[in-house]
């Protein structure tokens, strides 16, 4: 029997590196066929290789990137594979290593994609996305690698080769994604929805109308955006602006938080300053608070036109803030940089060797005098005018007034679980902590959760209105919840959405009318269940809870009460 040993190398790609020896250990297993293995990479720790099982090998293969040591092994055959071959057809990988010839390149039928997936929050539509991306290319057999951009940055991320070796690049997102790095590339651009919904249709879809990127993307922006990321237009440039902001937003509010926890109600007071309460009230309020609305409103700019609307964007949005336009200002700051940078940057035609002036001088210092000469003598004014009117309108607000907006805020959570719907009710109550005012978003974090703890409880009291499947996924779908994660639903309710979406819809309209008529105030925008510990970070802590479980149980009862028996 042919010896085989192996080495696989992921870089920076670590879990794809383990998953790739994985995958090439159970198809040497198929083949009752002997393989020593070693992995390298980041995150990894392989057993090297022995002196011995080298010396025995007939064959070597090499798969993946970076450093793999191969001068250890002379003049033995080898075949060099990239990770994604392995990810795709192990076992071809090995019937051509044992045979001293690496695998075949892709045929005309096969393309290698490259993806990038990003959603506003970067949790669950994200990696929803990513899956659906890489279950539809293995289906239709292309080779694929997908680079989620989450909340806490760019995981799996693409590398040059990869790019340069990509057929087509896939973006789907909902928020604004860099394309410097695919300069020469032919680009498709979508959204997270459209991954989640059809993998299959946007990959036939993508390789029919991807479009040449042009040069220069990274400093000018993109020369024209694909048809579907043009649909998406405003909403996913606000979207863009929130998820940028968000960081601030929790920062800040946390921080507020324990200053009232090590301080008591008067940490920020003068009478307190020296002490621990007052200094964190300091960093949570005038610094991360600070700078919600010049990050809401440079990502916007950002979105629309790339780098050099940043700066234009978030002078624009710090004069917001000054002139008490709040977040409204900040979000009409963003969209006047944004374009404005936009329709200069086209119109602007200099000589060659000028050009690089553009993204650092001419652009930001033009749309930098636009933008702000408009918010001080024409939109600050008003919007300031009508972001009071309707702060007074919100802290006022009792008894029925305050249980319809609950009604509605909940409502809009349940609706579409993630999408338009969801996202404005949350990026509007995320906006308005900003201005103080908190319990909008506390009625949308307890209504958003209300979902799948409610299927979770509804598969538990009514077994037989579900699939053994489904009854297991349960469990996943409470975990999602408690962590404010909506779309833990979305299985659910697709597999049977004229009965289930009623019965969330409802049970998270009244969990958000409950929130709002006990007056329960939260002052960061997400963690679920797990910020009720932080001290002053949702108040009343009761009513939160009541909110929670009325909601969780009208779910429930509807779920069961309205879907029929599994078959």
């Amino acid at each position: 029997m042919t010896q085989l040993v192996a080495v696989v190398g992921g870089g920076e790609l670590g879990t794809h590196a383990v998953l790739a020896a994985e995958a090439l250990r159970r198809a040497a297993a198929r083949r009752n066929q002997r393989l020593d293995l070693e992995v390298r990479g980041r995150g990894t720790a392989g057993t090297p290789l022995t002196e011995g099982a080298i010396r025995g090998a007939d064959a070597v293969l090499l798969v993946g990137s970076g450093d793999l040591g191969a001068s250890r092994f002379g003049g033995l055959r080898r075949a060099e594979v990239g990770i994604e071959d392995v990810l795709t057809d192990a076992d071809r990988v090995i019937e051509r290593a044992l045979a001293g010839a690496p695998p075949a390149p892709a045929g005309d039928g096969v393309k290698r994609i490259v993806a990038i997936t990003s959603c506003p929050t970067g949790i669950a539509h994200t990696f929803m996305a990513a899956e659906g991306i890489q279950a539809a290319a293995q289906a239709l057999g292309h080779q694929v690698r997908v680079e989620t951009q989450g909340s806490v940055g760019a995981r799996d991320a693409l590398t040059p080769d990869e790019i340069a070796a990509a057929d087509i690049v896939l973006i789907a997102a909902d928020t604004g994604v860099d394309r410097g790095r695919f300069s020469g590339k032919r680009v498709y651009a979508t959204t997270t929805k459209a991954a989640i919904r059809d993998g299959k249709g946007l990959i036939a879809t993508a390789l029919k109308d991807a479009e040449l990127q042009g040069a220069g993307a990274a400093e000018s922006g993109p020369d024209r955006p694909a048809a579907a990321e043009t649909k998406a237009g405003a909403y996913k440039h606000l979207m863009t602006g929130v998820s940028f902001m968000l960081p601030f937003v929790v920062a800040g509010g946390l921080l507020i938080a324990l200053a009232f926890a090590f301080g008591g109600i008067d940490a920020m007071s003068a009478a307190n300053k020296g002490s621990l309460g007052f200094a964190l009230g300091e960093i949570g309020a005038k610094a991360a608070f600070a700078l919600i609305v010049p990050a809401l409103a440079g990502y916007i700019a950002f979105s629309i036109a790339d780098r050099p609307g940043i700066a234009p964007g978030m002078i624009g949005g710090m004069l917001a803030a000054n002139l008490n336009a709040g977040f409204l200002g900040g979000i009409a700051a963003g969209f006047i940089a944004g374009y404005t940078v936009s329709f200069l940057n086209r119109s602007i035609r200099l000589p060659k060797n000028l050009e690089g002036l553009k993204p650092v001088l001419i652009l930001p210092l033009l749309g930098t005098l636009v933008t702000g000469l408009l918010m001080v003598y024409v939109v600050g004014v008003p919007v300031a005018a009508l972001l009071a009117a309707l702060t007074g309108w919100l802290k006022g607000m009792q008894g029925a007034s305050a249980l319809v907006l609950g009604l509605v805020l909940g409502g809009m959570m349940a609706v579409d679980m993630g999408g338009p719907i969801n996202k404005a009710a949350y990026a509007s109550s995320a906006a308005l902590i900003s201005s103080g005012i908190y319990t909008p978003m506390a009625a949308v974090m307890l209504a958003g959760m209300t979902p799948p703890l409610g299927i979770a409880l509804a598969t538990r009291l009514f077994p037989g209105r579900f699939t053994a499947q489904e009854r297991e996924a349960g469990t996943a779908a409470a975990v999602l919840g408690a962590a404010f994660i909506t779309e833990g639903a979305i299985p659910f309710a697709a597999a049977d959405p004229l009965r289930v979406i009623p019965a969330l819809v409802a049970g998270s309209a009244a969990a958000g009318a409950v929130s709002m008529t006990f007056g329960v105030a939260l002052r960061v925008p997400h963690g679920g269940l797990f910020v009720l510990p932080i001290p002053n970070a949702i108040t009343p802590v009761l009513g939160a809870v009541a909110a929670l479980v009325v909601g969780t149980l009208i779910t429930a009862v509807l779920v069961g009460v309205l879907k029929k028996r599994a078959a």
